[in-house]
């Protein structure tokens, strides 16, 4: 953080902190539950016309069916190697490739398999926690740095290390919100 006023020191921890959360948003997206979901499949990556292109850039993805996802590849050559793709992104999918699409069905969750995804959310909303918790250490110390530079008065300080820690916990309680069902 390189700022030298109160205005920009609070934009910059909007940002960092709105990033942060967004973060967290994104990885709980991709958490596999038995419901299909297409952003499942955003780790995907297909060997493409000499690169590795995230597979919504090679196929058109849709959900005809709650348990389903179904990938239409734009040029049908690659219709192998969205499948082995998809194989080898050990997500726990297996994909059937009829000529025409490539079918996804999502089998459902098992016992053991909710207590693991149970745990990676937990571990997804801990470190999103973690994460505003040092942009908010962060801040303050940076605050601390101001005031010793007298480039802010103690009241301003201390006016804003409180709402340093209100903004803190509105953005926690999002986060932590965001990781909830």
């Amino acid at each position: 953080m390189d700022v030298s006023d109160l205005k920009g020191l609070f934009a910059e921890v909007k940002k960092r902190m709105d990033a942060q959360i967004e973060h967290v948003r994104r990885e709980l997206a991709g958490v596999r539950t038995g419901r299909a979901s297409v952003n499942i499949l955003d780790s995907v990556h297909v060997e493409a016309y000499g690169s590795a292109m995230p597979l919504n850039q090679v196929a058109s993805l849709s959900i005809p069916e709650p348990t389903m996802i179904v990938a239409q590849p734009f040029d049908p050559s690659l219709m192998g190697t969205v499948e082995k793709a998809i194989r080898a992104a050990n997500l726990g999918l297996n994909p059937a490739n009829d000529g025409k699409v490539v079918r996804i069905p999502i089998p459902p969750l098992t016992e053991d398999r909710r207590k693991e995804l149970s745990k990676l959310v937990h571990k997804y909303a801990e470190e999103g926690r973690n994460g505003i918790r040092q942009v908010r250490r962060d801040a303050n110390e940076k605050m601390k740095k101001l005031l010793k530079d007298h480039k802010i008065s103690e009241d301003d300080e201390r006016t804003r290390t409180s709402t340093s820690s209100t903004t803190f916990r509105r953005k926690r309680t999002a986060s932590c919100s965001a990781s909830r069902p």
